[in-house]
């Protein structure tokens, strides 16, 4: 049986406002007091009221990607999946840059609404409650590609298999006859970053290896945190044989770090990285590491906003969210191999 069809009369009689306060509402406008809004968007939500089609200005022709920060090498493989996507619907894509790793900045919704993109990819941790009931309102569909978090349940999102990653990185390492590994990971407060840590744990664990003081790291995933903490455990008097880093960029700072300090890469010490980006095939030596389908994810999380789009949009907002956590793999090159001879 079909439910009633939600009328915004019925939503501006329960919350004891005007229509025209409503619409101030779904249209972004900011002369609306933060508590009214709130409430209003909360009974929208929770009475699962969607704009139908054509009820509005139609959507700018365009996706938008939504960056913390932009990394010219990391970001240009998503950029690039989410670009191809685009292009096959005759879509443009725009590029915002706002808040930090865990959501955007406040002021950036009150922009994508006047934008009305036909979707928003964002690469963040999540997506606060508050913002993720306004798009819905104005039916912006969204997806959170999140290499750097663990969405909340009901939202949209891509991944990858980080704790997989981890866990092939340090095996391949063991089974070269390593035993004294140390891992970089990323930001502590990342859920990427403990996944890959974990997963190191885990084959480390599983052999029976001990996993010395001092020799988990937590960096920035960027060279310098990567060069930083690299320099500090190889200077130590019993350095680690190995290291797994959580990024190819942190790996490149570990191999700046044990050329400054003489060491040869793979002889003295081996080094995987994480992500596979293209340089980790040109630097020397050429970088073992686990590939991770940036532009891949990119490629899912903007046909995921296109059929979001596409969809009925009265659909429940209490329905599961679609989740996909693409496969890792390991690319073996040439910054490993077996630890010296004692």
């Amino acid at each position: 049986m079909t439910p009633p069809r939600v009328t915004l009369a019925a939503v501006a009689d329960e919350a004891g406002v005007s229509l025209a306060t409503i619409s101030k509402v779904l249209n972004g406008r900011p002369d609306v007091a933060a508590d009214t809004r709130e409430r209003i968007e909360a009974l929208l939500a929770e009475r699962g009221y969607r704009r139908r089609v054509g009820a509005t200005a139609t959507p700018a022709e365009l996706i938008e990607l939504v960056f913390h920060e932009l990394d010219r090498i990391w970001s240009m493989e998503l950029i690039d999946g989410v670009e191809s996507v685009a292009k096959e619907h005759g879509l443009s894509v725009v590029l915002t840059v706002t808040g930090d790793r865990h959501s955007p900045g406040a002021d950036w919704l009150e922009g994508v609404l006047r934008r009305r993109p036909a979707g928003v990819v964002l690469v963040f941790s999540d997506l606060p409650r508050s913002l993720r009931e306004r798009l819905r309102a104005r039916a912006i569909p969204f997806a959170i590609v999140d290499p750097a978090g663990d969405p909340s349940p009901d939202v949209p999102s891509v991944g990858s298999a980080n704790w997989s990653g981890g866990l092939a990185a340090t095996r391949h390492l063991i089974e070269l006859g390593h035993r004294r590994i140390a891992a970089i990971t990323g930001p502590e407060d990342m859920m990427c970053s403990l996944a890959r840590l974990d997963g190191f744990r885990s084959a480390m664990n599983s052999v029976g290896l001990p996993i010395e003081p001092g020799f988990e790291r937590f960096g920035d995933f960027h060279v310098e945190g990567g060069r930083r903490q690299a320099h500090e455990l190889l200077s130590l008097p019993d350095r680690p044989t190995a290291i797994f880093a959580g990024s190819d960029l942190q790996a490149l700072g570990a191999l700046e770090a044990a050329r400054a300090l003489g060491l040869r890469v793979p002889d003295d010490v081996s080094i995987v990285g994480y992500d596979d980006i293209p340089l980790s095939r040109w630097v020397s030596p050429r970088l073992t590491t686990v590939h991770q389908p940036l532009r891949q994810m990119g490629v899912e999380a903007a046909k995921l906003v296109l059929a979001l789009r596409d969809e009925q949009p009265a659909a429940s907002s209490s329905a599961p969210a679609a989740r996909m956590d693409l496969a890792t793999s390991l690319v073996v090159r040439d910054s490993t191999a077996p630890p010296p001879a004692a």
